[in-house]
């Protein structure tokens, strides 16, 4: 098994990567967290997740108190989390925002409601690439299942090598689904903490124009 990278390590929590392609929560094999447990030898406690697809920065609590802690913060959305996306099909709008009830569909997959009882909120800024290439980043305001994967579809980009939410045949093409988990800015007991991880895996991801945008990108708090 591939050794886990450690970003960020105290007392209370650990800062960790999550590769493309591995299962967040145990199904026929260890998911992610139980792997960075049995690595680390110590009982770790998740405060988020990450789809399958979907690499970058997760933060796992080293006890139940400070898992608390960070529950609350995402209630209160007070953890500023960006990703990054890449996407085959040019979107409807270049930036903004996308609003919206998001409901179950067939087989698992989520859609976008008009409606705005309890919306999943999204905003981005995108740019060209190379020919076809899309790049977004994404700033999610709430952490609904699938949220931004559907809130690109929604504007006529799906996430390239995302089977579930792109047309199939052209998904599978990819080496991956081109989703990462890219930034987080919080504040846990009057500390500031910040991390910027650039996704290392998937040729579009590491393209030397997907690497010169990343330098326009490299604080992207900046840009929201």
């Amino acid at each position: 098994m591939e050794k886990i990278a450690l970003i960020f390590e105290n007392d209370a929590f650990i800062i960790v990567s999550k590769r493309a392609g591995v299962n967040f929560h145990s199904e026929e094999e260890a998911g992610f967290v139980v792997q960075v447990s049995q690595q680390l030898g110590i009982p770790l406690f998740p405060v988020h997740r990450l789809d399958k697809m979907t690499s970058g920065l997760v933060i796992l609590a080293k006890n139940s108190e400070t898992a608390a802690q960070f529950g609350k913060m995402f209630e209160a959305r007070e953890i500023e989390k960006y990703y990054l996306a890449l996407s085959m099909r040019k979107p409807k709008k270049k930036q903004g925002w996308v609003k919206g009830d998001m409901a179950s569909a067939r087989r698992g997959d989520y859609k976008l409601l008009t409606t705005m009882e309890n919306p999943a909120i999204t905003q981005f800024i995108s740019c060209a690439l190379r020919p076809h290439e899309r790049f977004f980043l994404v700033k999610p305001h709430t952490g609904k299942t699938h949220q931004i994967r559907v809130a690109l579809k929604s504007l006529g980009s799906p996430i390239a090598g995302d089977e579930r939410y792109a047309a199939c045949d052209e998904a599978r093409k990819e080496e991956r689904g081109y989703l990462h988990a890219y930034a987080l800015l919080f504040r846990l007991n009057d500390e500031e903490f910040s991390f910027i991880l650039p996704p290392d895996e998937g040729e579009r991801f590491v393209s030397d124009a997907c690497k010169t945008q990343l330098d326009v990108w490299n604080q992207p708090w900046d840009h929201f």
